[in-house]
């Protein structure tokens, strides 16, 4: 009787993940697009705007290590993710009334720090749920891609497509508020981790951060997925300089994203056959091919082509780098270990990346790539040398 109920209770713990990550990037989706343009109906020119949003990147590197490693000290992980998902909530309320600019910037941040730590919580989670019970990361992440296409659609359907420069009134933060309140429920719901967990000494912790190896594979995975900076911030601008309409753009985009669900789903064989760092390795090369090529072969036929490639680019190493940390943290520092990649490969190496980017583009336009194919080299090399480090 027991082995017959354990296949449905797996499946009852991957339904509750897969709700968690598509209620995270339900409001990432709408708030991607259309949180600039909600700030600016508050009366915010562009520096200003810009000036908010790097504070909260540099206020995610410092915080979001420093809550998983409280999380992991308590052995609360689910404890702390409904309080970040609350503090969200309750940010997004007090964001109601009108405020200058010094309120929106503090009410941003406190929003949107608690927000970015519970991503790396809930993929400590995740993992443990794929050690423990024998789920597939792969297929309850791409919950997550798909919602955000989704979000990103019909929010701005909605909206009447946002393309007024400024968008008054509070529509946008209403629906960023029902989705934070969806991911609070989530939070709960979500299945607790294994007791074996536990709590973690502050000094293992500390053995665990001085390991070089962990720090060699946090510097690849950031080069990995630093590459893509230059494409996220100025992908469609060079599209339309080659003379792409609108709806051939949003095409290519959805395509990226189409290819990442779409290795999400088939990524067990491939994890079997080339491991966590094998994944990694592809999607360097994948990063060398598709930033080589994507400024000098400019097409329309060659840009849908390499669009195929972020299903290897970003989805490859994301995957790899899950199950590098699943098989090798210590589960009682999985918090801390997701919570530092998250810092450093979302947050230091890609807001470094994005700060010159403008400047590459500026200089080079398309050829400005190639300097991204370095990166992804930059990983694949960071790679190499510890699969070499992990044989010896």
């Amino acid at each position: 009787m027991l082995i017959a109920t354990m296949p449905q209770h797996r499946g009852a713990i991957g339904t509750r993940l897969s709700a968690f990550y598509g209620a995270s990037f339900l409001v990432v989706g709408i708030q991607l697009p259309f949180w600039p343009v909600w700030l600016a109906g508050r009366g915010l020119d562009a520096q200003e705007i810009a000036l908010l949003f790097a504070a909260g990147i540099w206020a995610k590197i410092v915080a979001t290590p420093l809550i998983g490693a409280l999380a992991d000290r308590l052995g609360q992980r689910r404890g702390v993710m409904a309080a970040l998902a609350a503090i969200a909530c309750l940010a997004y309320i007090a964001l109601w009334p009108e405020w200058g600019f010094w309120g929106l910037l503090w009410l941003n941040l406190a929003a949107g720090v608690a927000q970015s730590a519970l991503m790396p919580l809930g993929d400590s989670m995740t993992l443990a749920a794929v050690r423990g019970s024998g789920l597939d990361y792969g297929r309850i992440r791409l919950w997550g891609s798909l919602t955000f296409v989704l979000a990103a659609i019909g929010s701005g359907a909605l909206l009447g497509g946002g393309s007024s420069p400024a968008m008054p009134g509070n529509t946008v933060l209403a629906l960023v508020l029902v989705a934070s309140v969806l991911l609070l429920v989530t939070c709960f719901w979500i299945p607790a981790a294994p007791a074996a967990a536990g709590r973690v000494r502050w000094a293992a912790l500390g053995r665990f951060a001085a390991d070089r190896r962990f720090w060699l594979f946090v510097a690849s995975g950031a080069a990995l997925q630093s590459s893509h900076q230059l494409y996220y911030g100025f992908g469609t601008l060079y599209w339309r300089e080659l003379g792409f309409t609108d709806p051939v753009i949003g095409a290519l985009w959805a395509e990226g994203v189409v290819a990442e669900i779409v290795l999400f789903w088939y990524s067990a064989p491939l994890l079997a056959r080339l491991g966590p760092l094998g994944l990694m390795a592809l999607g360097g090369i994948a990063g060398i091919v598709r930033w080589s090529l994507i400024g000098i072969v400019p097409g329309l036929a060659a840009a849908a082509v390499l669009q195929l490639l972020h299903g290897l680019t970003f989805g490859a190493s994301h995957l790899g780098a899950m199950h590098f940390m699943a098989r090798r943290v210590p589960p009682g520092a999985a918090a801390s270990a997701q919570s530092l990649y998250a810092a450093v490969s979302a947050g230091l190496g890609s807001g470094l990346v994005m700060l010159v980017a403008g400047t590459l583009y500026s200089a080079y336009g398309g050829d400005a790539y190639l300097f991204m194919a370095v990166l992804s080299a930059t990983g694949l090399l960071g790679i190499a040398a510890l699969a070499g480090w992990s044989r010896r």
